[in-house]
This record gives structure tokens, C-alpha cells and sequence, in this order.
């Protein structure tokens, strides 16, 4: 017998079934509004609070059947995974109601088959922010200490309209539609959903898996994937090691400082991370925005020199560093103090890379220096030879 009913609830009336196990439950769980709206206060009932351990070990302790209230569908960043884990799957019954970020896009009358959502709920809210950055279409699922205002304060110069949907199912239901700033300027009830939408890209191709996130396919791709000037672009080999390196993924955020054609940015882009790309040269920047329209992919450009450039820019989980002018003790030194996870630089100067190493291991990172050198086999007459690239090296600190 499955003992546990867990019941969600998005506003409309309860189905039969659901009415009749809370009849029958010996003891209620729920949050305070629900259990009020329900006319279920009392001496049957507990609040689902703090930690809930408190509501745990009351359902833990009854033996009679218990009836959980959750919002909307609970198997969804809800309660259902804490239940299964305790008691058991075998234990559990769940009645989903629609969820919040169901409603939320059908209000915005969006499909959302190609939609990732994420949760700023009880969890760090960076990585749902560097999704929101990455992205075309995300559903952030907020909390108290973060919601709309403070997500679209983070979203600002990442071309998003915002949609916010507060209070979904409630009488006093109220939905948005602005600009990052519109919605950093007013204040929001609780709960909402937040959508965060780029510009043009709504409505996406139809696809066959749920949030878009497909295999980008190849990486370290080809030079001439990438519209650059003669010889300012990071070869292919150099690409994969550097990728290797940085780790880019989902929920990430990535530098590349010194651009150049952006390759490295659209590369970590395309697995799936938010990605700024800091060139100096105007017409570079012009190159690494018809290159990122080519990929598909969402990059920042960032027209200005580094160190400078970089100050106003979210805290990085990995930086690349590509090129520096003459400031790159400068740039390492920044790039190291705010860099979550590591640093990677490429050099061509053999007396750049002892300088950099120390620098970086001086940063407190665990550095590592290799010199790339590939040839390419070419065509002479009837025969075959190898036509050696220039060295690279890759000087790489990462955090402990």
C-alpha cells in the first residue's frame, strides 16, 4: 500500500481522487498557505518549514495513511526526491498538478519542448545566471533572496527580455514582459517563475530533445570555420588542448581575453557555457559577432583593452587568454584573483612562459606548461612531407 499521497496544487480545484485521500489521510504535510486555503490548520496537519525535518519525522512517525501538499508538480524541483529518498519510491503515490514553469510559458504563449529550466532555489544562483547567459530560452525557477530583480541585474548588456509570471493561479495572477532593466526597477511578489528570452530566438527550431542541449558535434574545429585575420586565431590543436583545459560546460562562464576571431569563446559556447569575448579592435569584434551568428551561439563582446575591459565584467569560472598587448602580468594577475577554476594563456615568446608560470603559481594556482607543435602533411609531386606550424605554449593554473 502506498501510504504517502503527495498532491500538487496550481490553483484550480482539486480532482476527485485527490479530495478523497485527504479525507481519508490521518496527517496533512504542507506549506502554511496551502494548508490554509485547504482549511486544513490543525491538529492533523503539519507545516512543511526550515529544514523540514520536523514534518519528516511526524510523517516518519504515523502509521496511518499522510497526504503531502506540494505546488505544482512535486516530482519537479520538488518534494517528491526528499520523500523517495526517506521513505522509499514504493511508499509514494503522487498526483501532479501543472507546473509552474508549464504555466509560466503557456502565459508567455511559448512552446518550451526546446526550454532548459533551472533552479536558484536553495542552491547557488550563479550557474542558473550563467545558463540565463547561455542560452536562447530558460526557465529560472526563483527564491526569496533571488528573483526577478536581482536575476535581470545579472542579465544586463546579454540582449534577454524577461518574462515574469508571479503568483500563477492565484486571484491576484499578474504577468510581465520587459528589458533587463524594467525589471530590475520594480519589486515582485512571491512565488514567481522568471523566462529569459534572447532577442529573436523565442521560438526555436523544431529539435528532438527537451532544453535544446544537443552535441555541438565537432570541437577544436578548423580554421576556416572561423572568419579571422591572417595568422590571429588559435589553431585547432592549440583549440582542443585549451578546451581541455578550461572544462567549459553548462551553467559556466568563460573569458576570452584578446579574442582575436573569438574561436575559443564560440567553442566553449557551443558546449554549452556562457562566454564573453574581450577584443580590443573594432573591426575584430565585427569578426567575432559574424562568427558567433555562424555557430548559432550567444557571446558578449566586450570592444576594449584588458586589464580595464575586464573589471566591470561577472566573476569567470575560467579564463582564456589569448592575447594581451603589453599587459599581461596585469591581465594574469586579475584573471587569476577572480577565475573560479582556472587560467589558461597561450604564448608564442619563449620568455613570456616562465614569467607567467611563476606568476600564476605565485596566485596560488597549480600550474602547468606544454609546448604544442603540430605539422601538417602536404602534397609534394607523388610524395608526402610534413610542414611543421609554429610552436605554441600553453601556460594553465588551476585552483587546488
Amino acid at each position: 500500500m502506498r501510504r504517502i499521497s503527495v498532491i500538487g496544487l496550481d490553483g484550480r480545484p482539486l480532482p476527485p481522487e485527490a479530495r478523497e485521500l485527504l479525507a481519508g489521510a490521518a496527517l496533512v504535510a504542507g506549506g502554511r498557505r496551502h494548508l490554509r486555503e485547504l482549511g486544513l490548520e490543525g491538529g492533523r496537519s503539519v507545516a512543511l518549514e526550515g529544514d523540514l525535518s520536523g514534518a519528516l519525522e511526524r510523517i516518519s512517525a504515523e502509521r496511518g495513511p499522510v497526504a503531502v501538499l506540494a505546488s505544482g508538480d512535486p516530482g519537479f524541483f520538488g518534494i517528491v526526491r526528499l520523500l523517495a529518498g526517506r521513505f522509499g519510491r514504493e511508499a509514494l503515490r503522487v498526483l501532479p498538478a501543472a507546473s509552474s514553469a508549464a504555466r509560466a510559458f503557456a502565459r508567455a504563449s511559448l512552446p518550451w519542448d526546446d526550454a532548459l529550466v533551472v533552479s536558484a532555489h536553495g542552491r547557488d544562483p550563479r550557474r542558473a545566471v550563467n545558463a540565463c547567459r547561455a542560452h536562447p530560452k530558460v526557465a529560472v525557477l526563483t527564491s526569496p533572496g533571488f528573483g526577478p530583480a536581482e536575476l535581470a541585474r545579472e542579465l544586463a548588456g546579454w540582449g534577454r527580455e524577461l518574462f515574469v509570471a508571479e503568483r500563477l493561479g492565484e486571484p491576484d495572477e499578474r504577468c510581465f514582459s520587459g528589458g533587463p532593466e524594467e525589471v530590475a526597477g520594480r519589486r515582485w511578489r512571491e512565488p514567481n517563475v522568471v523566462l529569459s528570452l534572447r532577442e529573436g530566438r523565442a521560438v526555436g527550431a523544431k529539435g528532438w530533445a527537451s532544453c535544446g542541449l544537443g552535441s555541438p558535434g565537432r570541437w577544436a574545429l578548423p580554421e576556416g570555420e572561423f572568419e579571422h585575420r591572417s595568422g590571429m586565431i588559435s589553431g585547432p590543436e592549440t583549440r582542443a588542448l585549451a578546451l581541455a583545459r578550461l572544462g567549459p560546460g553548462p551553467g559556466d562562464l568563460v573569458w576570452d581575453v584578446g579574442a582575436g576571431s573569438g574561436s575559443v569563446a564560440i567553442e566553449c559556447a557551443r558546449l554549452g557555457a556562457a562566454a564573453a569575448a574581450v577584443e580590443r579592435d573594432p573591426e575584430s569584434c565585427g569578426r567575432i559577432r559574424r562568427n558567433a551568428e555562424r555557430h548559432g551561439v550567444c557571446v558578449r563582446v566586450v570592444e576594449g583593452e584588458a586589464p580595464e575591459a575586464l573589471r566591470g565584467l561577472p566573476d569567470p569560472d575560467a579564463v582564456f587568454v589569448g592575447g594581451s598587448g603589453g599587459g599581461l602580468r596585469e591581465i594574469l594577475r586579475l584573471c587569476a584573483a577572480r577565475a573560479r577554476r582556472c587560467v589558461v594563456a597561450s604564448l608564442v615568446g619563449l620568455e613570456r612562459v616562465v614569467p607567467a608560470a611563476e606568476l600564476l603559481e605565485g596566485c596560488g594556482l597549480e600550474v602547468e606548461a606544454v609546448m604544442l607543435q603540430a605539422s601538417r602533411v602536404k602534397g609534394v609531386g607523388r610524395l608526402h612531407r610534413l610542414a611543421p606550424e609554429n610552436p605554441v605554449f600553453l601556460v594553465s593554473g588551476a585552483r587546488p
